[in-house]
């Protein structure tokens, strides 16, 4: 690498209307701090968020398009009113920091369970199977998802008629795009799995038919957001949820090539398969590295995202690679407000507390160091130290939580 160019993370890159300082992308974390009962984003999120502006792009955690959409207690939502509100403090919030964010729309499907629904209503899937999962509950306890019920085939409209409402809310909010989140077992993966999947209707059967509530969606969100302010979340290793295929990577392969030949999209948020819950294997054998083996399916000025358990080295490496354009990065956002500034200052890292990932409070939430504040907080402490009490070297090499 040319050492007068800054590293590959570090480079711009345009993303649809915008020009974005840098390729690092806060991945969508779910944290469960809205407001309950209400699901509302509110002041502690809008801290969160404009703290982590200083990303390429943020993806929000996912919110919810529906009462029905949901599965955890804490989880945000873009249904009502209030919860448009709420998000819109988020987004001036990131903007007045010169950020970019984009909303992720969210539907659980049967990962929920009857008790967080309304009435005790039973969770909706395209088939009555259920899910190997949990929900959580305020009380720190958990139970297993509910058997959901089988869609009807007309209720399917409806469903695709939220996410076009939610994206129009998104608008509303403030919001530079959304991102659909076809991924990690949830409602639009349901329908993508020939095992989760066991309709004989037009939504089920073939990969065409299995894909076509992915479509429809896509097609609804576009006649409220220009195509390349439009992102597409997919796990194509995926187990989490009991989230099985015959094929999936052939079923992932059509998915794509279908998706980037109808519309032009601003990205593809594609997770490898280097985290928990997810399969590596490709049919036929050999490790797969879904970035790259996507790559030649997505065309023009679409821009792929690579998620999954990055460090720093792999990204850049992705990136210069051609493997990817923008690396996502989640757990280290979650201990890093000020993670670009740090990769550019070759700063440590702060650690993760594991503890406070789905509580509800600002510890581990908003209360993580800045690098900059903990230098000067240092070398303020040394300051004020007596001059004898510093041996030879004192302050050479500054430590978050190392």
């Amino acid at each position: 690498m040319n050492s007068t160019q800054p590293e590959p993370l570090l480079q711009p890159i345009r993303l649809g209307p915008f020009m974005l300082p840098n390729r690092i992308v806060m991945a969508p974390l779910t944290r469960f701090r809205a407001r309950m009962p209400s699901r509302a984003p509110w002041e502690l999120n809008a801290e969160y968020y404009r703290q982590r502006a200083s990303a390429g792009l943020i993806v929000t955690e996912g919110a919810l398009i529906s009462p029905m959409a949901g599965g955890e207690y804490g989880a945000p939502g873009i249904y009502t009113e209030e919860q448009v509100e709420g998000w819109r403090l988020v987004t001036q919030a990131v903007h007045e920091a010169a950020g970019h964010i984009v909303l992720q729309l969210w539907h659980m499907g049967r990962q929920s369970h009857r008790d967080l629904l309304p009435g005790g209503a039973f969770p909706v899937a395209p088939s009555a199977l259920p899910s190997d999962n949990v929900s959580r509950f305020p009380d720190g306890t958990t139970k297993p998802h509910s058997l959901p019920r089988a869609l009807e085939t007309e209720e399917i409209p409806g469903i695709v008629g939220e996410y076009r409402t939610a994206a129009e809310r998104a608008q509303r909010a403030g919001f530079d795009g959304v991102e659909i989140h076809a991924a990690n077992g949830y409602l639009i993966e349901q329908f993508l799995s020939d095992d989760a999947n066991r309709r004989t209707d037009r939504y089920g059967g073939s990969v065409e038919n299995r894909a076509r509530f992915l479509l429809e969606v896509v097609k609804a969100v576009l006649g409220v957001w220009p195509s390349r302010q439009v992102g597409v979340r997919l796990s194509p290793g995926n187990t989490l949820g009991g989230i099985h295929h015959g094929n999936r990577w052939e079923t992932y392969s059509q998915v794509v090539s279908a998706l980037n030949q109808q519309y032009e999209l601003g990205y593809f948020h594609l997770v490898e398969p280097h985290i928990k819950g997810a399969s590596d294997a490709h049919e036929g054998g050999g490790a797969v590295v879904v970035s790259r083996h996507f790559r030649p399916l997505i065309k023009g000025e679409t821009r792929l995202i690579a998620a999954g358990a990055y460090t720093r080295e792999a990204a850049d490496a992705a990136i210069a690679e051609g493997d990817a354009d923008m690396i996502a990065f989640g757990r280290l956002f979650v201990a890093n407000p000020d993670l670009p500034e740090r990769f550019a200052k070759n700063a440590p890292l702060n650690p993760c507390d594991y503890s406070t990932f789905y509580t509800h409070d600002e510890v581990g939430y908003t209360d993580y160091p800045f690098f900059s504040e903990h230098v000067f907080e240092q070398a303020e402490l040394r300051r004020q130290e007596p001059q004898s009490v510093q041996g030879p070297g004192s302050g050479e090499r500054e430590e978050v939580g190392v």
